[in-house]
C-alpha cells in the first residue's frame, strides 16, 4: 500500500500515535477545517500536541528526530505566549500543521476565561493578533485523538460580557488613529490596513457577544456579518475620512446588534 492509497483515517490514526509517542506528550488533537468537517481534499491536518512545561519532558528535537521533511521551531520559536511554537511538515505527501500547546498555560487561560479575563497577544499572519482564549477555544472546538483533555463548560458568561467591550475599544481606537493621523496626510496604505485589523477586532467582538468560539481569523467577517467591509474599502468614491466613518458605522452596528441579540 502507497501513502497515496491510504486513506485519510488510516492516515490520521498512524499520526496520532507518532506524535502520542512523542516524550511528554500527555495529548494530540486534530483541529481546523478537518475537525470541524468544512475541509476539502486540499486541506492540510492542523494539530497539536499538549505536554506540560513544567515537566521539562517535551523538546522540539525529538519531533524533528521523526525524520519528516519540514520546519520544526523551538518552543516559543513562534513569538511565544499561549502560541508558542509548532512544525509545517510534508506527511506521507499530506501537509501537517503540528502546534505545541502546554497545558500548565491552557489550563491558567482556562480559568482566566472563566473569570471572564484574557489578553491579548500578536500572531504572524492575523491581522488582529490573539486572544489568549484562543487556546480554550481550541478545547471546546477540537477533535481529541489520544489522551484526555479539559473542557470548557460552554462559553463562559463572564468572558461574553467582556471580551466584546474589550475588542470594540481597540477597534474603535484603531479607526480614530487611522483618521486622526493617516487619513488627513492622505496616508492610504495605512488607512485600509488600519480598517482592516478594526474589521477583525470587530469581528472577535461579535463573536464573543454571541458566545462564539473562534480559532483563527479564517472566516471571521463573514461570521460576523462583516464582509461588506470589502465594498467600503474598495470604493473609488470614498474620501480617506469618509471611508474611515463608513467602515465605524458598518462595524459599530454589527456589534451593538450582537450584543442586543
Amino acid at each position: 500500500m502507497t501513502a497515496e492509497s491510504v486513506t485519510d483515517d488510516v492516515f490520521l490514526d498512524r499520526l496520532a500515535d507518532r506524535l502520542d509517542a512523542l516524550p511528554g506528550v500527555h495529548a494530540v488533537t486534530l483541529g481546523g477545517s478537518r475537525a470541524q468537517g468544512t475541509h476539502t481534499a486540499a486541506s492540510d491536518w492542523d494539530t497539536a500536541v499538549y505536554y506540560r512545561g513544567s515537566e521539562g519532558l517535551f523538546e522540539p528535537r525529538h519531533l524533528r528526530d521523526v525524520g519528516w521533511e519540514g520546519e520544526v521551531s523551538e518552543i516559543g520559536g513562534w513569538g511565544g505566549g499561549v502560541f508558542n511554537g509548532g512544525a509545517w511538515l510534508s506527511v506521507d505527501g499530506r501537509r501537517v500543521d503540528v502546534h505545541y500547546r502546554d497545558l500548565d498555560v491552557v489550563e491558567h487561560e482556562l480559568r482566566e476565561a472563566e473569570a471572564g479575563r484574557f489578553h491579548w497577544e500578536p500572531l504572524m499572519f492575523h491581522l488582529a493578533g490573539i486572544p489568549s482564549y484562543l487556546v480554550v477555544a481550541e478545547l471546546a472546538v477540537n477533535r481529541v485523538l489520544r489522551g484526555g483533555m479539559p473542557r470548557p463548560d460552554g462559553y463562559p458568561a463572564a468572558l461574553r460580557k467582556a471580551a466584546p467591550e474589550v475588542w470594540w475599544g481597540r477597534a474603535s481606537i484603531t479607526l480614530d488613529y487611522a483618521k486622526g493621523n493617516n487619513a488627513s496626510l492622505g496616508a492610504r496604505t495605512e488607512v485600509l490596513g488600519a480598517v482592516a485589523s478594526a474589521a477583525m477586532q470587530a469581528g472577535h467582538a461579535v463573536l464573543a457577544a454571541r458566545g462564539e468560539w473562534v480559532t483563527n481569523e479564517k472566516r471571521l467577517l463573514e461570521r460576523a456579518g462583516l464582509r461588506e467591509i470589502d465594498r467600503v474599502i474598495g470604493d473609488p468614491a470614498l474620501g480617506l475620512e469618509e471611508l474611515v466613518d463608513r467602515a465605524r458605522e458598518l462595524m459599530a452596528r454589527a456589534v451593538a446588534e450582537a450584543q442586543q441579540a
